[in-house]
């Protein structure tokens, strides 16, 4: 079922709200990082958005999840791609969908194993209701609150779409 969710009036202001971020604090030359795949399609999305020229790396944090072996193992596991040294950098994490926080723990393991930097923005598209562990969104498109057999799904990488699903429809029965 598609909601009445504008992709790009929340990409608009999230793009709004993060320039006011980087302006707020000391930050110099930012570096952006997409969490494989829907993170990546917002984050381009920002940069798109952005007043300046911003480096984006891409996460997939496959080998990083906890829940790995319960959920599977994507067949195509594409490699993370970060053509930039971290050490000390300004980070801006992008994710879709920050729900349980588990994604977002798993992308700062591996960004950790890259190097140490000086900070962690998290952008994400859509915060949801469930978290698990104590992660919060410095900039957000739209907080939802879903039932538990409810799931959101972001389309793309263009148009980007947004629809909330349920247990029965993600899984075809």
């Amino acid at each position: 079922m598609t909601q009445g969710h504008d992709v790009d009036a929340l990409l608009e202001s999230m793009a709004s709200d993060l320039t006011q971020l980087l302006q707020a604090t000391p930050v110099y030359e930012p570096l952006m990082i997409g969490i494989h795949t829907g993170g990546v399609w917002v984050a381009q999305a920002l940069l798109k958005r952005l007043p300046e020229d911003i480096p984006l790396g891409t996460l997939n944090i496959s080998f990083y999840r906890d829940d790995f072996t319960r959920i599977g193992m994507h067949p195509q596991v594409e490699p993370s791609q970060l053509d930039f040294d971290i050490e000390d950098r300004h980070i801006i994490l992008v994710d879709d969908v920050l729900h349980t926080g588990r994604t977002i723990r798993a992308a700062l393991n591996e960004i950790f194993d890259y190097g140490r930097p000086a900070s962690v923005s998290l952008a994400v598209l859509v915060q949801r209701s469930g978290q698990e562990l104590p992660v919060c969104a410095d900039v957000c498109g739209v907080h939802m609150d879903l039932d538990a057999g409810e799931h959101i799904k972001l389309s793309g990488p263009d148009p980007l779409t947004l629809k909330i699903q349920t247990q029965k429809e993600k899984t075809g029965t």
